[in-house]
């Protein structure tokens, strides 16, 4: 036993930070579904016009970038989403888009992997996505910039390479929520708090990872995020 539980307590899940030997605790990970029109049509769907949707990741779903991890488990169809991540630093202490930002510590560049086949085979069965989208390294997130170093949120362009390959590229601007709407309105439902973590959507370009790929993301102005697939 230690320190009167029944077992060892994993070390709480947490990202680098550029230019600070500080590490960023992750409490939550929250992540907004069809938030660029262009994903939503190839997808076979629409943008809501009323509100963002949500599902959520564990946070021992983290995965720092730079990581070489294994083909995930139970699925043979793998997808890479690229994702701007808002990193909570301050609590949000009323559902106000006006006020949101004044909560955000700082941003990173962040990779959603999707178990694609069993994320559809839940939406077919009008089933949780849980086990297409929380699994083991599927929060795949580059050091955080704090958000004093990297300005505004505007038309920074976010893109991935796969194998060399600009797969998904596309601006900031082209968010259907912008980030403090998604905020101010989350907040409606779960009180943000230091640690928390947005994964804001994906643009279109989605696609399958293989055994052997390597997967580069970038945003302007932030660190980017890198993975590999091992053989």
């Amino acid at each position: 036993m230690t320190d009167g539980y029944m077992f060892d307590i994993p070390s709480v899940p947490a990202l680098r930070i550029a230019g600070d030997e500080r590490l960023f605790p992750v409490r939550r990970i929250f992540c907004v579904g069809r938030n660029y029109a262009e994903h939503a049509a190839e997808m076979g769907g629409e943008v809501d016009p009323e509100a963002p949707f949500y599902f959520t990741k564990s946070a021992f779903s983290l995965c720092s970038g730079g990581a070489e991890i294994s083909y995930p488990s139970g699925t043979e169809n793998c997808h890479y989403e690229m994702e701007f991540v808002v990193a909570i630093g301050g609590k949000l202490e009323e559902p106000a888009a006006s006020g949101a930002m004044n909560a955000v510590f700082g941003y990173g560049c962040g990779i959603d992997l999707t178990r694609r086949d069993l994320q559809s085979d839940a939406k077919e069965k009008r089933r949780p996505w849980d086990l297409g989208k929380d699994f083991e390294n599927s929060a795949v997130v580059g050091p955080l910039t704090p958000a004093r170093g990297f300005g505004e949120i505007a038309n920074q362009r976010i893109t991935l390479r796969h194998n060399g390959e600009v797969v998904q590229n596309a601006a900031l601007s082209d968010m259907v929520w912008p980030v403090p709407e998604i905020m101010a309105h989350l907040s409606g439902f779960y009180r943000l708090m230091p640690g928390d973590m947005i994964m804001t959507g994906t643009p279109a370009g989605v696609g399958p990872i293989r055994r052997g790929s390597v997967l580069e993301g970038a945003i302007d102005g932030l660190e980017p995020v890198l993975l590999k697939i091992k053989q």
